[in-house]
């Protein structure tokens, strides 16, 4: 079964995660394939929108656990201690690597949202957790069914709540941040509108064609308008108001080469 299902509606690319076994946790394999079809779409010039959604009952429960034996540095080796102790340095060694190549991985993924000009809409249901709710909050708009249960539980797991900080808090703030990934508090589609999280709450079975249709909205746009929006918001949204002021002055000098309409 593949993991990751890709369909196009006109100039709306859908991104599916297909393992609803796992509630489309994300292991190694699923997280490369999101990296190679958001640069694919990119590059696609008959894609002007981009859907990210997940098959079943939830949009991504998060890291799939079962990978994490294979992360740590833990060795069984047998025989005399010098045999045992080299088997353990090598084992914490191929577990250090491993390790860090899977936070590159991930890094890259989230890396890949901003980075991609065409606007990304996430259709989110059920469990968004942990590494699942980074996922969904990295796209420019998210649409959320009501039966939305988007949190981040890390620290009851003993571990942290770590790449999907850096997003977190630049989009509500430390305090609401800080309250969601110390408290693990779950957060329903309403409240996730009303801390404006979410773009709007809509039933589950009207989910994916909201969220279509709100990226066929953007996809109707001029692409070359469209694009240089998302690349100034993202651009001005890390400068001092004078210096953004300035990016954007410069955005508006640029867009009126394509035409009075755009420059508006």
């Amino acid at each position: 079964m593949e993991e990751l299902l890709v369909e196009n509606h006109a100039a709306v690319r859908v991104l599916t995660m297909n393992r609803p076994a796992k509630h489309n946790a994300l292991n190694t394999g699923l997280t490369a394939a999101l990296v190679d079809a958001l640069s694919a779409a990119a590059a696609d010039d008959s894609v002007h929108a981009i859907v990210l959604a997940g098959t079943g009952k939830s949009f991504c429960a998060g890291a799939d656990t079962s990978e994490f034996a294979t992360l740590s540095g833990s060795g069984n080796g047998n025989g005399d201690h010098n045999e045992n102790a080299n088997g353990e340095e090598r084992a914490a060694a191929h577990g250090a690597d491993a390790a860090n190549r899977r936070a590159d991985l991930t890094a890259s993924l989230h890396a890949a949202f901003p980075r991609t000009a065409k606007p990304i809409v996430s259709a989110v249901q059920g469990n968004a957790l942990g590494g699942g709710a980074g996922l969904a909050l990295a796209c420019d708009l998210m649409v959320v069914a009501d039966d939305l249960r988007l949190g981040y539980p890390e620290l009851k797991h003993g571990i942290v709540a770590a790449i999907v900080m850096a997003n977190l808090v630049r989009q509500v703030g430390q305090k609401t941040a800080f309250g969601l990934v110390s408290t693990g508090r779950l957060l329903d589609g309403r409240t996730a509108v009303d801390l404006g999280l979410a773009h709007e709450c809509v039933p589950p079975d009207k989910l994916r064609e909201r969220a279509v249709g709100l990226a066929e909205q953007l996809a109707g746009w001029s692409p070359q308008a469209m694009q240089a929006t998302k690349r100034l918001f993202y651009r001005v949204a890390n400068l001092p108001f004078d210096e953004a002021l300035a990016v954007g002055r410069d955005a508006n000098v640029m867009m009126r080469g394509y035409g009075k309409k755009a420059a508006q």
